[in-house]
């Protein structure tokens, strides 16, 4: 397969051309990843695998750097951390393929990058994902692609972006001027509004999330749609990770994001970057394992948790179940 699209090199503000890492221990991939870069307009400052980048002389990384990593070995998930941290510093951008079965150790090893982290992915996404870092390089002119993948991210953002707005509408405690993608748990000084003030009214009590059992008898319900239709047409990761996450807390349970991923219901890399865009909005949090600095868990925010209760509280438990 040619990559079907072509840039003119990509130059920085001093008008030197962009250049990329390549990471891979797949030969194939590598090659792949190698002339994808190539054709967008990259220049390869190194490519090999994993292993040689390892054992070979500290190198500076390129303004890219794109990584294949199919096995959660000891070796790969510490030069993944490695990455992280010199990724971050320099601000380079990551492009992280891996599997689902190593998803959660590769998840866990990145905390200072940001990087776009592709499950299985095809050759077409890893090119999209180039697609995006371009998308960020200032008064870049894309000849074929990066439209349509502009507007899908422009899209994504909306939606949690009204998805924030609407819970920050039953979550009191906001900070002041801090709109939808601002959240933070209520003060314990905070006691409800002027109005309820000046009335001598006392807030009532704040309402809790439904018992554990309650909401998965919910998720069930949703997930047994697909019995009878097309998956696609019920498609809501937003609102199934909400309700994945609300029915953890219940139970005082953690939540891998493998296991996110699967309770989205769309494919992993897709849930991927809905937790990333919910985490950036402040809806979800991400939590280290306080016994294995390589793990990561995904939970609610308190301020997305009191929004849940709420919204329950208002509509029901039953009448949630065919939502």
């Amino acid at each position: 397969m040619q990559a079907d699209f072509n840039y003119d090199p990509v130059r920085d503000a001093a008008g030197c051309q962009l250049s990329v890492t390549v990471l891979a221990d797949r030969d194939h991939i590598r090659a792949e990843m190698r002339e994808d870069a190539l054709a967008a307009g990259f220049s390869i400052r190194e490519c090999c695998s994993l292993e040689e980048y390892a054992q070979g002389p500290l190198a500076a990384l390129g303004d890219l750097v794109l990584v294949d990593c199919a096995e959660a070995s000891a070796d790969a998930m510490a030069l993944l951390a490695r990455l992280d941290m010199r990724g971050g510093k320099a601000g380079a951008q990551l492009v992280v393929s891996t599997t689902m079965p190593a998803l959660d150790s590769v998840f866990g090893c990145f905390s200072m990058s940001a990087p776009q982290i592709l499950v299985d992915p095809g050759r077409a996404e890893r090119i999209i994902a180039i697609g995006q870092v371009l998308a960020r390089v200032p008064n870049l002119r894309l000849r074929e692609m990066g439209e349509e993948d502009r507007l899908m991210l422009l899209r994504l953002t909306e939606q949690v972006g009204r998805i924030a707005e609407r819970l920050e509408k039953l979550s009191p405690g906001q900070r002041e001027g801090g709109g939808a993608f601002r959240f933070e748990s209520p003060s314990p000084a905070w006691h409800g509004d002027d109005r309820a003030h000046a009335s001598g009214q006392s807030e009532k009590a704040r309402p809790l999330l439904p018992d554990g059992p309650v909401l998965r008898r919910l998720i069930k319900a949703r997930q047994m749609r697909l019995r009878y239709f097309d998956g696609s047409l019920f498609a809501d990761p937003a609102w199934d990770i909400l309700l994945d996450l609300a029915a953890a807390r219940a139970e005082r349970q953690q939540v891998s994001v493998t296991s996110l991923c699967i309770a989205a219901g769309v494919p992993a890399t897709t849930a991927l970057r809905w937790i990333g865009q919910m985490v950036e909005a402040g809806l979800l949090v991400r939590l280290s394992d306080p016994h294995d600095r390589r793990r990561a868990y995904i939970a609610l925010a308190d301020s997305t948790a009191d929004a849940m209760a709420r919204y329950c509280a208002e509509v029901g438990a039953a009448e949630l179940a065919v939502v």
